[in-house]
């Protein structure tokens, strides 16, 4: 296969950044180092840069404290997928890692709740969780995907993959409009 065909397919695309493999902290850190710089050179307007690095964070800081449950487990299932794209009206971040089966229902249950609000619901609930002060096990208060439902102001799009009777492959867009 012709390496240019994968080049001129990402151009095609607008990839401005993509992943595929194992991860750690410090792994991430210099992926959001080469997304900030990227988004840099490419986005004049710097609100706009900012919401989308920080729905970046956001998202990849989830897929971090939600990895233990898969370690141990075939070097497969340790892998994350990550891209960031931009086409003519919106940026895009697409996100995909394994999850155990038993935490499928309750987070598809939890994303669909998110999406089923309007912006302004959402501002609420998240001031609320922020208020009540509870944190949870993985040390977050459960703003991680409510407060990307906020800055992104869109319903988030998703999708569950059974892989076997243990595993499922989540993926995740979410868009930020230009």
């Amino acid at each position: 296969m012709d390496l240019y065909d994968y080049y001129r397919n990402m151009e095609n695309k607008k990839i401005i950044l993509a992943y595929k493999g194992n991860v750690s902290g410090e792994l991430f850190n210099g992926i959001l180092e080469l997304a900030e710089n990227k988004l840099t050179k490419i986005e004049s307007k710097s609100r706009l840069k900012k919401k989308v690095f920080n729905i970046l964070v956001e998202v990849l800081q989830n897929i971090y404290h939600h990895l233990d449950e898969v370690k141990n487990m075939e070097d497969d299932f340790y892998e994350v997928l990550f891209i960031l794209s931009r086409d003519n009206n919106s940026y895009k971040i697409t996100t995909g890692n394994h999850l155990r089966n038993d935490k499928v229902s309750p987070l598809k249950t939890r994303l669909e709740y998110i999406n089923s609000m309007d912006l302004n619901k959402i501002k609420e609930v998240y001031r609320e969780k922020l208020n009540s002060g509870v944190i949870s096990d993985k040390g977050g208060a459960g703003l991680g995907i409510i407060d990307i439902a906020r800055k992104s102001g869109r319903p988030m799009d998703f999708n569950f993959s059974q892989i076997n009777d243990d595993f499922s492959f989540f993926s995740l867009e979410v868009e930020v409009g230009l």
